[in-house]
């Protein structure tokens, strides 16, 4: 797998499950879905009650991994949302604007059915290198 950098960082928490943080290849880096988890990973305080507590939180993770990776939020080109109820995307969408005010990469937004850890929101992205 020549070529193919996986990404550990502190800045985020740590996979759950049998995955990377992020993987390096081809002048890209592929973020795995991030959760509302902090550091530690717990589910955020208050998050499951409240998706903009959850999307923050997600929000925060996913430049810890974009920073630890070694590049920047400027750099972010994809990111896909999968929430559990659409209702909430007003909510989501209110505090994305706030993370992305003059770069807006390309986006898409599913409603899924359940989510890891019964989180509401899940976040997964790709940035260059």
């Amino acid at each position: 797998m020549s070529g193919v950098v996986p990404v550990v960082t502190k800045l985020a928490p740590i996979p759950v499950a049998a995955y990377s943080q992020a993987i390096k290849a081809g002048g890209f880096i592929y973020i795995s879905g991030q959760v509302p988890l902090t550091t530690d990973n717990k589910l955020v305080e208050g998050g499951k009650e409240d998706i903009k507590v959850q999307t923050h939180q997600v929000l925060k993770n996913l430049r810890g991994v974009v920073e630890g990776a070694g590049s920047s939020w400027e750099k972010l080109v994809k990111l896909n949302i999968f929430i559990t109820d659409m209702s909430k995307f007003p909510l989501v969408n209110e505090v994305y604007a706030e993370y992305f005010t003059t770069h807006k990469p390309a986006r898409s937004c599913v409603a899924v059915r359940e989510l890891p850890l019964g989180a509401d929101i899940e976040i997964e992205a790709v940035a260059l290198q």
